[in-house]
């Protein structure tokens, strides 16, 4: 974290970056970073927000979200805040800024697109997000995503399965993990997985909202 003088308060920035870490682990990062050096500048012991499972329902509920699962609702960017503010000030603001752009880009989405909710068009804008990491391939990634879909085919995309792995990845996708049946691997699975895998910037929500027309 870095201080910058603002009048009289001090500020500090923390970042959320897409395709980086898990969402408990990002997080964890940001809320330690931005509780460390407010503590130091106020000079009081640093807090954190614990990055286990059991803190996502608690997680949700203080930001206001009826989410089942924190996956993918907090929008990737870097947010400014005062010594005084908390994690979860920081978090609720990357939230709000999340719904805000998903529901800008829902109203603006294109005809015939498999999407009950905007939900699933932020799921499936967070596979675009970890499928490439190239922003000239996300059109295109999602377009052959979509047309998976709106076809009845399985989507057989690796970032789905390594997200329902876990910490059991150890960075070698092997057949057996691809065999192995959980609810994100969509080699076995028909249609989206549950929730996000990732936190999806504004290029991929666009993307999966009005992909090219391909064959």
């Amino acid at each position: 974290a870095k201080s910058k003088n603002v009048s009289d308060a001090v500020m500090l920035s923390t970042r959320l970056i897409p395709d980086m870490y898990p969402l408990s682990r990002q997080v964890q990062i940001a809320c330690d970073i931005a509780c460390r050096g407010a503590a130091r500048l106020a000079g009081a012991e640093p807090r954190s927000f614990p990055d286990t499972e059991q803190t996502f329902d608690e997680l949700l509920a203080r930001i206001g979200s009826t989410a089942s699962h924190p996956e993918g609702l907090f929008f990737p960017d870097t947010y400014l805040f005062s010594r005084r503010s908390s994690d979860l000030d920081v978090l609720r603001r990357a939230h709000r800024h999340m719904l805000e752009v998903l529901d800008r880009e829902w109203a603006r989405r294109a005809g015939g697109l498999p999407y009950k909710t905007p939900y699933q068009a932020l799921t499936m804008a967070s596979i675009v997000e970890k499928e490439t990491g190239q922003a000239a391939d996300r059109p295109m990634v999602a377009s052959v995503f979509v047309n998976r879909l709106n076809s009845g085919m399985l989507l057989q995309t690796d970032p789905t399965v390594i997200y329902g792995l876990g910490e059991a990845f150890d960075g070698n996708l092997r057949k057996r993990d691809l065999l192995a049946d959980t609810v994100y691997n969509t080699y076995t699975r028909s249609g989206l997985p549950p929730t996000p895998i990732a936190m999806p910037g504004v290029a991929a929500l666009r993307a999966a909202l009005n992909p090219p027309a391909t064959d």
